[in-house]
């Protein structure tokens, strides 16, 4: 079974066309850059979300294609905020009620907007909690809190099963490799906060 994964993955690669690659190329420089906390990466985060938009739309995921523009509005957020005299703070955390709230707030959210997206998703629930928690992770990010790589070890894991499920195989292997920089990104920040502390 596990061969005929790897297979069909393999086919699907060599079938990815030049913009899935463009997209994969500049989501790995911009999850490589804002881990590094360079503001560069906001720009890159920028491109490759416009091209995943036209991704997931195309394969019947609206809420993985919202994310994306959402993930478009976040880079210039992103880009703004670590513009500001101040605005790239140093990694801090969040308090765990905020967390407790948002997380009960995204699985109610996503159960509703599952029954709305029933005819139009794939994955409804599913679709629909990637969608919730990753706006949620991408504020986390943008405000320099220690937990959104975390969430984007769990994002990206859903993420890797609803693209590989819709055939966007290039996109599994960006989610991959963005399931490695979130935890790196985690390692790397842990460290930094600790030393801070």
């Amino acid at each position: 079974m596990t061969g005929t994964l790897l297979a069909q993955l393999w086919e699907g690669l060599k079938a990815t066309g030049p913009m899935e690659w463009i997209a994969n190329v500049t989501g790995v420089a911009y999850a490589l850059l804002v881990m590094w906390h360079r503001r560069i990466g906001w720009v890159f985060g920028g491109i490759s979300s416009s091209i995943l938009v036209v991704l997931f739309w195309r394969v019947d995921l609206p809420m993985q294609a919202l994310l994306q523009v959402s993930y478009v509005l976040a880079a210039v957020y992103g880009w703004w905020s670590w513009s500001r005299p101040g605005g790239q703070r140093p990694v801090a955390m969040w308090h765990w009620r905020g967390h407790l709230a948002v997380v009960a707030g995204c699985v109610l959210a996503s159960l509703l907007l599952a029954r709305v997206l029933a005819q139009e998703s794939a994955f409804p629930f599913m679709d629909s909690l990637v969608f919730c928690a990753g706006m949620f992770a991408t504020w986390l990010l943008a405000r320099v809190y220690l937990e959104n790589w975390a969430y984007w070890i769990l994002i990206d894991t859903a993420s890797i099963y609803l693209s590989f499920r819709q055939g966007l195989f290039s996109v599994v292997l960006l989610f991959v490799l963005y399931l490695g920089i979130a935890g790196a990104g985690l390692a790397g920040w842990w460290k930094a906060w600790r030393k801070a502390a």
